[in-house]
């Protein structure tokens, strides 16, 4: 009764989160800004906070910040909801931070066995950027397999991206797949074996699997490790299939718009589910600009760690 009236109460906060994203969706924004000090950048944080309160910046910080709006883009299995503990950090910080749903993620009720492609499964980011005013860009963050639509929105829409930012994200070269990465992590064969619990077959046994979706015993050592057991309750009645075209679709990239993309890294260094070596390995391949990382964080530091991801957004969105 205990885990019923818990995972009761996290769905209750999964739809209050959802329309407080749709409010920030709409373009509305608090206007509270933190009074302040500043802190030196470092590139590799413990979480020293506590509360939002003791994330202190200087009066002058919005006005050396050229890029304010933020579009945090979730990965597999995720969606909008995910983001609430940093969508409250960055607005109270006075910044413009947006979640989506991608395409049968979330809220959206697209049925995930429709969702083949890329360019289906990351619809909802790049209508969003096409709609933003000409001379306006933003910053991506994009968490695990979300990282594959930054990249592919970097390949079509350069021009709207000031900065693109990989947490623990599927940062890949041209011509590899999002599954790729996590091929060796998750245990293909086993995960794709016709006995395997994870697969899902939309369109009938005898046709090719259309999702997956761990099981819950498997999600928790995989991806919530270190995150409180509110949020874990939270992703358990709100995680849903994730469709199997985009993250088996193999990327075309080119030097001349995604390789001139700003990219940053940000690893977590507490992950069973994309492992540390495994991050490091798509850092030294394919190069950002920047890396950071958070001690102590799963698979989801905006669950675990969200004060130092908060912390990391910010020191990116200031570098020049």
């Amino acid at each position: 009764m205990e885990e019923e009236l818990l995972h009761k109460q996290a769905l209750a906060m999964a739809i209050h989160q959802h329309n407080l994203s749709q409010r920030f969706d709409n373009g509305s924004m608090s206007r509270r800004v933190g009074s302040t000090s500043s802190r030196r950048r470092t590139t590799n944080l413990s979480d020293p906070f506590c509360t939002s309160n003791n994330i202190k910046q200087l009066p002058e910080f919005l006005e050396n910040v050229k890029t304010k709006k933020f579009v945090l883009v979730h990965g597999e299995g995720f969606g909008a909801w995910c983001w609430y503990k940093n969508i409250a950090l960055l607005e109270e910080t006075g910044l413009l931070p947006i979640a989506l749903d991608l395409t049968g993620s979330g809220i959206d009720l697209t049925d995930t066995k429709n969702v083949t492609t890329i360019a289906e499964y990351s619809k909802p980011l790049l209508d969003f950027l096409q709609k933003l005013p000409e001379d306006e860009k933003v910053i991506l963050v994009g968490h695990s397999s979300g990282g594959a639509c930054i990249s592919y929105a970097l390949e079509h829409l350069p021009e709207k991206i000031s900065k693109a930012v990989y947490l623990c994200g599927t940062m890949i070269s041209d011509g590899q797949r999002p599954f790729d990465v996590f091929a060796e992590e998750l245990g293909s064969a086993e995960l794709f074996s016709p006995e395997s619990k994870s697969l899902i077959y939309g369109n009938g046994k005898d046709n090719p699997p259309t999702g997956f979706m761990f099981e819950k015993q498997h999600l928790h050592g995989l991806y919530f490790n270190q995150s409180p057991s509110k949020d874990v309750a939270l992703a358990m009645v709100s995680m849903r299939p994730i469709p199997l075209g985009p993250m088996m679709e193999t990327l075309s990239l080119s030097a001349e718009k995604y390789g001139k993309g700003r990219r940053f890294y940000i690893q977590t260094l507490d992950d069973n589910a994309l492992s540390p070596d495994v991050q490091e390995k798509l850092v030294r391949e394919n190069p950002p600009e920047g890396v950071f990382k958070i001690k102590g964080s799963d698979h989801c530091p905006f669950f675990s760690k969200p004060q130092s991801l908060h912390k990391i957004l910010l020191e990116i969105a200031q570098i020049p």
